[in-house]
């Protein structure tokens, strides 16, 4: 699993205005794609229907990604080639950096929550930056990307058309074989920050002691005043 600071920095780097923007943007055009095969396809197969679907709600939402992601400061990746590598992908993956480490965002779909997504060669040439997040024989030696390529993972519900049943954060090993992270949108954005974390508050100083003044002497109650002293002040 990835080291904590590593996922400090992710999470600086996907900011909670940023997953909300994609949250909302996202589903918005999952709709979308249902209404317009629903009303406007004239598919009567259901099955036909589905598929249609799917592949429209993707290219929205693959559109709607690239818009939300350079809003909040991504850089569509030049020539679709991942920086210091010749690796080249055909999708629309953005790249964030935050105190000199990158991070290439990617959307895809999952058949269902915590499921690896579907390879194609876009993802596969993205996971080979992943290298140096799996343990292995060679680590001290061996190839060191820099970037690492994160998911942003999302699962249709097999029962409601047109809803997300699950949208999560994901990073997959180098060899597609299996989640080194994985944290649904909820989990997730409990841990990213909105600014600063504030300081602690400076300690209290202690308070001095009370002392009494030169020359006073403290109050006694009479019942504490013993017997015998009584009949001399004639305290009753």
């Amino acid at each position: 699993m990835l080291i904590p600071p590593f996922v400090h920095l992710l999470h600086v780097a996907l900011t909670k205005d940023l997953l909300l923007g994609l949250e909302d943007g996202l589903k918005g055009e999952a709709r979308k794609a249902r209404d317009i095969v629903r009303d406007y396809s004239g598919l009567k197969d259901r099955r036909r229907a589905r598929s249609a679907e799917g592949q429209l709600r993707f290219r929205m939402m693959e559109e709607r990604f690239e818009e939300i992601c350079q809003f909040h400061g991504g850089k569509l990746l030049d020539g679709g080639v991942i920086p210091k590598t010749d690796l080249k992908v055909f999708q629309p993956f953005c790249r964030f950096e935050v105190e000199g480490q990158g991070f290439i965002f990617g959307l895809a779909t999952m058949p269902e929550p915590k499921a690896l997504p579907s390879k194609n060669k876009s993802r596969l040439a993205a996971v080979q930056i992943n290298c140096y997040l799996t343990p292995g024989m060679f680590d001290k030696d061996g190839p060191k990307m820099g970037d690492v390529f994160v998911l942003l993972l999302i699962s249709r519900d097999r029962v409601r058309a047109g809803m997300i049943e699950e949208m999560a954060i994901g990073i997959v090993d180098s060899k597609y074989e299996t989640f080194l992270f994985y944290k649904p949108f909820s989990k997730f954005m409990s841990g990213v920050g909105v600014g600063p974390t504030p300081s602690a508050s400076p300690p209290t100083p202690p308070t001095a002691p009370v002392t009494l003044k030169r020359g006073f002497t403290p109050y006694v109650p009479p019942e504490s005043v013993p017997d015998e002293e009584k009949k001399n002040t004639g305290t009753k």
